[in-house]
């Protein structure tokens, strides 16, 4: 037995909104069944600042690899190190 959604109300303020939700289920004014998954291409994944010490030859062989591949030598480290993550993932499972 199918229930047809509620109409949502429209809201003035985002506070208005947010105390709505609070106190209802978006089960009553979405149509959730129908819903589909949603993509987003565009997102990049969060990514945090850290600091890491490096020996200063292993840095600017880092450096002067990244230079070589025309990238910096910053995303060049990422592109490494996920790739040896993904390789130990792998030959762990």
């Amino acid at each position: 037995m199918a229930h047809e959604p509620k109409r949502l109300p429209r809201f003035r303020t985002e506070a208005e909104e947010r105390t709505f939700w609070a106190a209802h289920d978006s089960a009553d004014f979405l149509g959730w069944r129908k819903a589909r998954p949603a993509i987003f291409p565009n997102l990049r994944p969060s990514t945090r600042s850290i600091s890491i010490r490096l020996p200063e030859s292993l840095l600017e062989e880092l450096k002067t690899l990244a230079n070589k591949r025309d990238v910096p030598y910053q995303s060049l480290i990422k592109m490494i190190l996920a790739q040896k993550v993904k390789e130990e993932l792998q030959g762990a499972s």
